[in-house]
């Protein structure tokens, strides 16, 4: 059996990029989402349990194809190894609902570090999302034997925006 043992599992955090129109004044966005406990891959990390949640600022939504690349609203998947045994890669899927269907959505394989001892952070920028729209998201590792594993559990990343005119409704409906 493959081990790999995973220090920090995800964590999704809006990418440092800016948005495709001039901002609107609106709160500053909510940190990262913290990382779930090593100890359980099974589960999807925890909500905090702190102040209720401003809701998102209001922009524009739908596809981003005619937004400058490094100007698109993105979710970024980041996690990190602390140690990988015969590691060849990883895939990034996403999904619209949490027990939807899951697509991978990375053109080329993330390379792993084949077998170390070291610690190894790797992410992963999604800018081709909806900014309105709340997705679902897991990582698979493949080895180098070509087994394809779910290394991460599904994990949640909240809208970016929500449509304008939608005043204090924070789903955007």
């Amino acid at each position: 059996m493959r081990l790999v043992v995973v220090s920090a599992l995800t964590a999704l955090a809006l990418a440092a990029c800016g948005p495709s129109q001039p901002p609107s004044p609106a709160p500053p966005a909510a940190p990262p989402a913290a990382a779930a406990p090593p100890a359980s891959k099974a589960n999807a990390p925890a909500e905090t349990a702190a102040a209720p949640k401003a809701p998102p600022p209001e922009g524009d939504c739908g596809d981003q194809g005619n937004v400058p690349a490094d100007q698109r609203i993105a979710n970024t998947a980041r996690w990190s190894t602390a140690s990988e045994q015969n590691s060849f890669a990883f895939d990034i899927f996403r999904s619209d609902t949490e027990k939807g269907e899951f697509t991978k959505i990375n053109k080329d394989s993330i390379l792993g570090a084949g077998t170390t001892d070291e610690t190894h952070k790797y992410e992963y920028r999604d800018d081709t999302i909806d900014p309105c729209k709340d997705y679902y998201y897991y990582v698979e590792s493949i080895s180098t034997q070509g087994a394809h594993e779910k290394f991460t559990p599904t994990f949640h990343a909240s809208a970016k925006r929500r449509p304008r005119g939608s005043a204090g409704d924070p789903a955007g409906h």
